[in-house]
């Protein structure tokens, strides 16, 4: 956990390598995944490197490897995995299906970078070939062979038209009279009767045009011929494939009729405009001529279906081919890719060396320089390599954290806020433990964090295949959390057995500490305990007694428990912060900071808000009983006199009871006090704190605290003796942590400036200016200091509110949709437990749990996080293989 509690040590290194050997070193260096090279070269545009022509030439062959992609999706191909990445990287990596192959292990293999780009460049361009050359004639031979399907269509639909339905429609227009051919008559309605002749032929065109357009189609003919046409559509059922993109397209006949050739003309137009296919047809009266060329269209129909499917055929066994090798293909492009782009960041000094320079981690720098001398050995150059740290000053170090399985999702919680500064104590070692703390308290129920528990178990159990599987942006969220999501559905279950909260239900696991008089006890009955009060047979074992969720006062009780753990939880967690604010100033040598900004915060936070947890914990463990009887006048005859409860010493005496001289009303307090009957509480107390009570009535600590600033010197009831003394003295306390946060640091800052400047005028209005901007910061930091202590003290809260709503829905849930159809039948219950069951599954078990998610989430962000973490690092991104293969969406 120590190296998880500060980042990595980073040293900033030089790297000369020969020109020759670059190659090998960095493709050994990437396996490495612990350098992050610095770009020595910010003025050239990409197009100016050394080594662009290797990055566009990348570049080509991930376009091909995209076409492949792509047309293997078409024909529904998964691509197979390249496997393991690790394994990946230190095997050697097969090139092609083919008995030729090149090994490609970083600086061990034969082949150079240039001789595995040329390799690659011959076989995909090969197979790139073939892929267009198959997609070009399968295009062609879709497009005749629609062609030749539509023109089956049309002659098949004309030819039952003019058998069928224009007959009837010539006998429909002439009133009855035959019709002397198969052409229709003049079916316009304009003209004379005498222009009208059964022997007059109109024209016609027949075509094919997409449904989706038959409406438009048709409207656009009406319009433009004015109505002087007859239009007829017949659909087609078998939908069409169109020959560019492959989708399926419905399409229906037409045969328009008309007279004129300005029309037809038009029509063509149109047609055209609607991409409208047109064909020929033979005289439909010459019967055996139709008959003919059906029969010859659908010969050629099948010879082209044949020759398609074996086009598809050659063409689906390529794309089988191709999806066995395109993953490991992208892999070995992305990874020379890679490299050549990095070495683009070198720069050449002198002629056939290259200069690199950049961040490793400490201790991976022997590795480092081992790797470059290996990758020179094995090239056999007489010029050695050279790696050596530069000396200082350094430009700001990356930070960088070693993670696991488990640690790793709450890094990147903390990282998606902001990366911790170089060597700055991280946040993340306490989230660990704190965030799901804090949500199973606002989840807390036995039940539901059962669930939760559960699915994150779920996650573990599938952790390998997970791994391996290629995984969409919300299931690798919750795979990358399965640990997160397994510590919070178990601490909400270890807070709902505190909270003795399970579906709302209490559960009397170790019997209740209280009992009622009458074993069916009625409303306004009152419980007693079964014990002595202090005596730990008295005391539920672990969590609250159920007894009190059965209480009248259920909710005054619960309310104030979980009020006062949500502020001690967040007193104690922002305390905490500010301690390591102070931790930082020592490690990093601010002698400014820790003097006059973490002890005044500490001074501030620990004089007012941890005395209010002090004063919490002191009200929890008085003997309240005791006190109160220690006031009360009782007579020495009656059976309450001697009771156990009575524990309070007086005169060096505890739990003695003594009777009083009888002066007064005849009744006394245990302490020997006569009561006079119109005694104030002040003077019935044996304790003399001060004060209305004297320290015998437990105070309200809201106003207590509040009287600490309201009313300095004022304790209406105290716990415990010269308590007043003591809140004036926190309060002096808190107010002088004030001002010396606010101006010390400004102060010593501006002495420490002014002993490194001369005294001319220039140089002193650049001291006032940053003197101001000094005290402005201070005053901004001050402000967020103080106020935010009490404004974040009240948004832990959101503690209580939300653990109290989750516990009050469940109660709502089962009470109206089980116990009020419980009474009515079998099958109200059961539509009941169905209503039961769909709103806590979607309300407690996927809407809460986000929310107190979210919830916990800003308690972490703001009101933990700002009082020390500044948020503004830089990420170490390492020259890593792995992780750019796992960027472009490889499996884990």
């Amino acid at each position: 956990m120590s190296r998880w509690f500060r980042s990595e040590h980073m040293e900033y290194i030089s790297l000369i390598v020969n020109e020759d050997a670059a190659h090998d070193c960095l493709a050994d260096l990437g396996k490495l995944a612990a350098i992050q090279f610095t770009d020595l070269n910010p003025d050239l545009t990409p197009f100016q490197r050394r080594y662009v022509s290797y990055v566009r030439r990348c570049d080509e062959l991930e376009r091909k490897l995209r076409f492949f992609a792509n047309e293997c999706d078409n024909f529904g191909l998964t691509l197979e995995s390249a496997g393991d990445i690790d394994a990946f990287l230190d095997s050697p990596s097969v090139l092609g299906s083919s008995a030729r192959s090149l090994t490609s292990g970083a600086g061990k293999s034969d082949a150079t970078g240039t001789q595995l780009l040329e390799s690659l460049e011959v076989e995909l361009e090969g197979y790139e070939g073939q892929l267009k050359e198959l997609n070009a004639y399968s295009e062609k031979l879709t497009r005749e062979y629609n062609e030749k399907v539509e023109l089956q269509e049309v002659l098949e639909k004309a030819r039952r038209f003019f058998m069928s339905d224009a007959p009837r429609m010539a006998v429909s227009e002439l009133g009855g009279r035959k019709s002397s051919g198969a052409r229709t008559d003049a079916l316009l309605s304009g003209g004379d009767d005498e222009a009208r002749d059964m022997d007059m032929r109109f024209s016609s065109i027949t075509g094919v045009v997409a449904t989706e357009e038959k409406v438009r189609f048709e409207r656009m003919i009406f319009r433009a011929t004015r109505g002087n046409c007859y239009v007829r559509f017949a659909p087609i059922k078998q939908a069409i494939t169109d020959p560019e993109t492959g989708s399926l397209i419905e399409k229906c006949v037409f045969i328009v009729f008309f007279k004129s050739l300005s029309i037809e003309a038009k029509l063509k137009k149109i047609c055209d405009a609607f991409f409208a296919h047109r064909y020929s047809l033979p005289d439909m009266d010459d019967a055996p001529a139709v008959d003919r060329m059906l029969t010859e269209n659908a010969q050629e129909l099948v010879d082209s279906r044949t020759v398609l499917l074996k086009n598809q055929d050659t063409r689906f066994r390529l794309c089988q081919m191709l999806s066995q090798h395109t993953e490991r293909w992208t892999w070995i492009v992305l990874r020379e890719k890679a490299v050549y782009h990095t070495l683009n960041m070198f720069k050449a000094d002198v002629s056939g060396m290259l200069r690199g320079e950049g961040w490793v981690i400490s201790e991976s720098f022997d590795d480092v320089r081992m790797s470059v001398n290996r990758a020179h050995s094995d090239m056999d150059h007489n010029m050695p390599s050279h790696v050596d740290q530069v000396p200082k000053p350094w430009p700001t170090p990356p930070t960088h954290f070693t993670t696991n399985k488990f640690t790793y999702g709450y890094q990147e919680f903390v990282n998606t806020y902001g990366i911790p500064r170089y060597r700055e104590a991280n946040p993340a070692l306490f989230t660990a433990a704190t965030f799901p703390f804090l949500f199973g308290v606002m989840y807390g129920d036995i039940g539901h964090g059962l669930f939760l528990f559960c699915a994150g178990l779920y996650l573990l159990w599938n952790e390998e295949k997970n791994d391996k599987a290629k995984l969409d942006e919300m299931t690798g969220g919750l795979h990358a959390g399965r640990y997160m999501i397994t510590m919070m559905g178990f601490f909400a279950v270890y807070a709902g057995l505190v909270y003795n909260d399970c579906f709302s239900l209490g559960l009397n696991l170790f019997g209740s500490r209280w009992a009622f008089e009458n074993e069916e006890p009625e409303d306004g009955d009152v419980a007693e305990m079964t014990g002595t009060y202090g005596d730990g047979s008295s005391v539920y074992p672990f969590g609250l007694d159920p007894i009190w969720h059965v209480a009248a006062n259920e909710l005054l009780f619960f309310n104030s428990f979980k009020m006062k753990l949500s502020v001690i939880f967040g007193i104690v967690q922002m305390f905490s912060g500010t301690c390591l604010k102070g931790l930082n100033a020592i490690y990093f040598g601010k002698r400014l900071d820790f003097l006059f900004e973490f002890l005044p915060m500490v001074a501030f936070a620990a004089s007012l808000f941890v005395y209010m947890v002090v004063l919490i914990f002191m009200k929890w463990s008085i003997n309240w009983n005791s006190r109160m009887l220690s006031a009360t006048c009782l007579d020495p005859a009656s059976d309450g006199w001697g009771s156990v409860d009575y524990q309070e010493t007086v005169n060096g005496q505890t739990g003695v009871w003594v009777e009083c001289d009888g002066n007064g009303d005849g009744t006394c307090t245990p302490w020997g006090y006569s009561c006079q009957g119109n005694d104030d509480l002040a003077d019935k107390c044996p304790l003399d704190f001060g004060g209305s009570g004297d320290g015998c009535q437990p105070p309200n600590l809201i106003t207590s605290l509040i009287n600490i600033a309201l009313a300095p010197g004022v304790v209406d009831e105290p716990m415990y003796n010269g308590q007043a003394g003591m809140q004036n003295l926190l309060l002096a306390i808190a107010g002088i942590s004030v001002p010396m946060l606010l101006c010390a640091k400004p102060y010593f800052l501006s002495k420490e400036a002014s002993t490194h400047h001369h005294s001319h005028d220039e140089e002193e209005d650049d001291e006032d200016h940053g003197l101001g901007e000094i005290l402005i910061h201070q005053a901004i930091e001050t402000i967020e200091f103080v106020l935010g202590m009490v404004s974040n003290t009240a948004s832990y809260l959101r503690l209580w509110a939300l653990s109290l709503a989750h516990s009050e829905l469940a109660t709502v849930f089962w009470e109206k949709a089980i116990l009020s159809t419980l009474n009515v039948n079998w099958f109200a219950t059961f539509i009941g437990y169905g209503i039961f069951a769909g709103t806590t599954f979607g309300v407690l078990l996927c809407m809460d749990v986000l929310e107190c998610f979210l919830h916990a989430l800003r308690l972490h962000w703001v009101e933990f996080q700002n009082k020390f973490f500044h948020a503004d690092g830089v990420r170490f991104a390492p020259y890593s293989f792995k992780q750019i293969l796992k960027d472009a969406g490889s499996p884990n």
